[in-house]
């Protein structure tokens, strides 16, 4: 990971997240043990109120400007996955068919666990093919959790039972 000029934290339902950033965008959102040392900005707070409404279950979508670093074939992975809807999921092998490759299931996995912005590139929206929640670098708890929030928020009434 790039080093962020920039770091606060957010204290979530699922424990504590370190947020960084350049002047101009977020770099890193992830779940850590324990607050360490902030270094602020405008950017990062707007960063903490959005996840707050994420949280409350107002937010659906987060309007951040964001920087990552990974290659070309990790990025494809990212912006994509920032294009799946709330509460929707998708199986890793059918995200490799959207990116055009069948066959990169795996490359599609590596992605995401590479992926260092949290709930925002939404990683755990990616599902096994039998529905169920598999893989997740921030533990699989904190996968099922976030997906049940969403389900419970998405005005769908399902739920999901694993």
């Amino acid at each position: 990971m790039a080093s962020s000029a920039y770091v606060a934290y957010y204290e979530s339902p699922l424990g504590w997240m370190e947020l960084g950033s350049s002047a101009e965008a977020l770099q890193v959102v992830r779940f850590v043990p324990e607050k360490g040392r902030q270094v602020f900005t405008n950017l990062l707070g707007e960063t903490q109120q959005q996840l707050t409404e994420y949280f409350s279950g107002k937010r659906r979508d987060f309007d951040l400007p964001l920087q990552w670093t990974g290659t070309a074939f990790q990025q494809n992975v990212w912006q994509r996955l920032r294009e799946l809807p709330y509460a929707e999921t998708v199986s890793y092998i059918n995200l490799a068919r959207e990116i055009g490759d069948e066959k990169a299931t795996r490359a599609v996995a590596a992605a995401n666990a590479k992926n260092q912005i949290a709930l925002i590139v939404p990683c755990h929206r990616v599902i096994g093919t039998d529905g169920k929640p598999v893989g997740y670098a921030w533990e699989i708890w904190r996968k099922r959790w976030l997906l049940q929030h969403e389900q419970q928020h998405s005005g769908t009434g399902q739920l999901w039972l694993f």
